[in-house]
């Protein structure tokens, strides 16, 4: 097994860590920024854009449609032009996945999707026969699938469950100004997983001078132009988690540098998940430039308290949250959250399966997780392709002895050099 492969072995910490962690761009902005900018009538600069692999990713897929993607001082600039056919690589990036399609049904020409093998199995029936409904031809019904661009698509509105992914209504909502009549979405299936991020489209399409009408399980885009703007990231506060996790399991203390006060991000509510698993949180005046950084301090000795927790507009900090519960003093039980089966891979099983490997007892539930601490052993930890999977065998590797993280550079989807970072964490 060469350097390439071989696990990664998770640094344990032999006492409170302390330390300062800049967190690059959030992810969920920059592909929304992308696809507006895209559509815009006039260029646009994103500031603080991430670079990963799911962004990158969304960059390729744009300029191989014809949009003008270069770096800049400023920062990305991006130059919409008439969009044509292509072959888009979506690899395992869900934003890919499901905005890019409903873009390229404003095409010339027909685009060829395809992705990492794993990527071929996540659910995609619900946008593409969105799509479809509205008007719009394409062939298939997962990865691979082609999509017969006409150019400008009628609109009109169409009725989906969403309760897979919020994904599918912000990649029908992203593009709907650019289809003649507009779109209106309606939620029809159960509670709406990650409402956040809806919340974080329909805001961003505001911003770009869009007309939103939001009801009840409802969303209403009119026809109009996009405004080109530029657009200034966040710090994507998801990828933060598992450094302020840090503070919680060593009773250390970790800031993050320019957390937003006011924000769309559902990483946010981790403020207060912390709080109740007994840490100390601050926000406090940043010690460099405008605005706040936030500041967590662990419990004494990481003595962490379990937490009774519904999950579903935050599924994402879900890997974050078990590996804090696998490290607690008390059960936990994470709920609402069936819909995480469907993600980079069933995270509920991989959860269970890799934490009861180590000697953990975490037991599935019909929407979530039972997680009763006992003591942990080392072990080999798989991250299953998912980057969050392998960043929640980094938290409980602090606290034990002789794990080791299995395809830890999957983290380079939404934060590349994680494990250097973390072990610049640990070693100080």
């Amino acid at each position: 097994m060469d350097d390439m492969t071989a696990p990664w072995p998770a640094p344990t910490a032999h006492g409170p860590i302390r330390w300062t962690q800049h967190i690059p761009g959030s992810k969920s902005i920059t592909n929304r920024a992308y696809i507006l900018t895209a559509l815009a009538d006039y260029p646009s600069v994103i500031e603080n854009a991430l670079r990963s692999r799911d962004t990158d990713l969304m960059a390729d897929a744009l300029r191989t449609l014809g949009v003008g993607i270069r770096d800049t001082s400023e920062g990305v600039r991006v130059e919409p032009g008439p969009l044509h056919g292509g072959e888009v690589e979506c690899g395992l990036a869900g934003t890919v996945m499901r905005f890019v399609p409903p873009l390229a049904a404003l095409a010339t020409g027909t685009v060829v999707f395809d992705g990492d093998p794993q990527a071929r199995v996540r659910p995609m029936n619900t946008i593409l026969d969105a799509l479809r409904t509205l008007g719009v031809e394409i062939t298939g019904d997962t990865l691979p699938f082609t999509v017969e661009g006409g150019g400008t698509p009628a609109g009109g509105t169409v009725e989906i469950d969403a309760s897979g992914s919020s994904q599918f209504v912000s990649g029908l909502l992203l593009v709907a100004p650019r289809f003649a009549e507009g779109i209106t979405v309606r939620h029809t299936g159960p509670k709406l997983p990650s409402l956040p991020h809806i919340e974080m489209t329909v805001a961003m399409l505001r911003r770009a001078g869009v007309r939103v009408d939001v009801s009840e399980n409802t969303w209403k885009v009119h026809p109009g132009p996009v405004q080109g703007r530029t657009w200034h990231v966040e710090p994507d506060l998801s990828n933060a988690t598992p450094f302020l996790a840090a503070a919680a399991v060593t009773g250390g203390t970790v800031c993050i540098p320019h957390w937003p006060l006011d924000t769309t991000q559902p990483g946010d509510v981790i403020r207060d998940i912390l709080e109740r698993m007994g840490c100390e949180v601050e926000l406090i005046a940043a010690e460099q430039g405008p605005g706040h950084d936030l500041r967590v301090t662990g419990p004494d000795s990481g003595q962490l308290k379990g937490i009774h927790l519904d999950m579903s507009d935050i599924g994402e900090l879900t890997p974050t949250v078990a590996a804090l519960a696998a490290l607690a003093t008390t059960p936990s039980e994470l709920t609402g959250i069936a819909h995480l089966r469907g993600h980079e891979t069933d995270r509920l099983a991989a959860l269970s399966t890799e934490i009861n490997k180590l000697g953990g007892n975490c037991r599935e539930l019909h929407d979530g997780l039972l997680i009763t601490p006992t003591d942990l052993h080392g072990g080999v930890w798989h991250s299953y392709a998912d980057h969050r999977m392998a960043t929640a065998g980094a938290i409980i590797g602090l606290a034990v002895e002789g794990v080791e993280v299995e395809d830890v550079q999957t983290t380079a989807k939404t934060l590349p050099g994680f494990e250097h970072m973390w072990e610049d964490m640990v070693h100080g």
